[in-house]
């Protein structure tokens, strides 16, 4: 009997458990009203979008629609177009995420009109008539992130220095694979004039990493409060998309909840 009594206790405990775990993770879902369930995400430079898996899994969870961009690097106007065909394929309203240099992309096409919001991770935020490289100035970037350029004009991060300048609070593993995949970028995208300024139209999010050592902390700070981010930090490196996947998916649902309680 005491058997029994005790494996029914077990298995009441067990159900107990799963029924919470279910609420809570019904307590997540989007509304089945909510007006913006598409996600678009753009990674950075010396990246790819593989490094947004953890943010998607978190948001597809919770009912979202996410598309992850995947960026040439070959220059802006590049870039903007294969955001632009992600966007087109969307079925209604979308949040569009940049990281990084995928900051400076979204802000120029994220003019488009399936946009209802705009979430930057440690990303750039040009004005229009502005370039990215103008954003630095003023600004001391950390001895930490190191480039290295070639002849063909485009740049990797240091090899040497990829984990403490890029991915610090990554794990060994993930930061070698990070380094050993890395996009290379062509440089002259810094110098590219932006035509457009999506955060002047569209209510913007900002996630600083505070541990960020690929800019200068009072660089994303001057960034996000130039337009007007609500501005979220977190403990992180600059591959804090990676690596804080639910602190950036949940500025990301933030940002989905307001423009699409606002559109009610």
């Amino acid at each position: 009997m005491a058997a029994i009594k005790t494996g029914l206790l077990a298995a009441t405990a067990a159900a107990a458990s799963l029924a919470s775990t279910t609420l809570a993770r019904s307590a997540d879902q989007i509304p089945e009203a909510q007006a913006v369930k598409n996600v678009v995400l753009v990674h950075g430079a010396f990246a790819d979008g593989s490094g947004w898996r953890g943010v998607y899994d978190q948001l597809t969870q919770r009912g979202y629609r996410v598309a992850i961009v995947q960026s040439p690097l070959t220059s802006l106007a590049d870039d903007v177009t294969a955001t632009k065909r992600v966007l087109a394929r969307q079925e209604g309203p979308a949040i569009l995420v940049g990281h990084s240099w995928g900051g400076t992309v979204i802000t120029e096409a994220g003019v488009d009109p399936k946009v209802s919001g705009l979430v930057y991770v440690s990303a750039l935020s040009p004005d229009k008539g502005e370039t990215t490289a103008q954003q630095y100035e003023g600004f001391t970037t950390p001895p930490e992130f190191v480039l290295d350029v070639g002849d063909d004009g485009f740049g990797y991060v240091k090899a040497e220095n990829f984990k403490s300048g890029f991915a610090a609070d990554a794990s060994d593993a993930d930061a070698a694979f990070m380094r050993d995949s890395q996009v290379p970028i062509a440089m002259s995208v810094f110098g590219t004039k932006l035509t457009e300024a999506a955060w002047r139209s569209n209510p913007s999010w900002a996630v600083i990493a505070t541990d960020d050592k690929a800019f200068d902390q009072r660089m994303l700070q001057h960034m996000a409060k130039r337009i007007g981010a609500k501005i979220t930090e977190v403990p992180a490196s600059h591959a804090v998309f990676m690596t804080q996947p639910k602190v950036v998916a949940d500025v990301i649902d933030e940002a989905a909840r307001s423009v699409s309680a606002k559109a009610q």
